[in-house]
């Protein structure tokens, strides 16, 4: 009897150690890592895109004849005027004054102390403000002759952004700016007027 004990605790030692060993084997086989969730499905990783060859860049054109036929011929200079054109300002117009005169208009993007600083420094003039609001500063440069004159010659400088007022409009539709902050009117002395 001994032995058939022995021999039955034997087989139910192998028994239990089969089936343990089958049991870990199983359960670590159906254990699955912890996810984070939500899970969402995996994109596959974009392959790198081949390296390109830089392309040249296009000759660069070369500037257009036409560019210099673009000025005004109206446009008048410095020599023309008798006046310093503050740098950048653009030429809008020109009106008849009267008895050989003309107004020249110039629109200009800087501020009107600006203009005022530039134009005491050029004429070596300190000139009056003649008006507050909206502000307009005059230098009157030369003698004014009522019998030959119809305007005293000088310039003048208006601040057209005065009391939120935008800017005078560009009379020229695409032109850039779209609105002028200053003005500035010169007015040569009628040709013949000694200097």
């Amino acid at each position: 009897m001994k032995t058939d004990i022995a021999f039955y605790n034997a087989d139910m030692r192998r028994q239990c150690l089969t089936v343990t060993v089958w049991s870990i084997l199983v359960m670590s086989a159906a254990a699955q890592t912890p996810q984070p969730f939500p899970r969402g499905t995996t994109q596959p990783t974009p392959a790198p895109a081949p390296p390109t060859t830089p392309r040249p860049a296009p000759p660069a054109a070369p500037p257009p004849a036409a560019a210099a036929s673009q000025v005004d011929p109206a446009t008048p200079t410095e020599a023309t005027l008798g006046f310093p054109i503050y740098p950048g300002a653009q030429f809008i117009a020109s009106y008849d004054a009267g008895r050989a005169q003309r107004y020249y208009i110039f629109g200009a993007t800087a501020p009107f102390n600006d203009l005022v600083t530039y134009y005491r420094t050029q004429l070596r003039d300190k000139g009056n403000l003649v008006f507050q609001e909206p502000p307009t500063h005059m230098f009157e440069i030369g003698k004014f002759n009522s019998d030959t004159m119809a305007f005293p010659p000088g310039v003048t400088i208006k601040d057209w952004t005065a009391g939120g007022s935008e800017g005078y409009p560009n009379p020229k539709p695409t032109a850039q700016p779209a609105r002028f902050p200053s003005l500035i009117m010169i007015v040569p002395a009628p040709p013949g007027t000694p200097k």
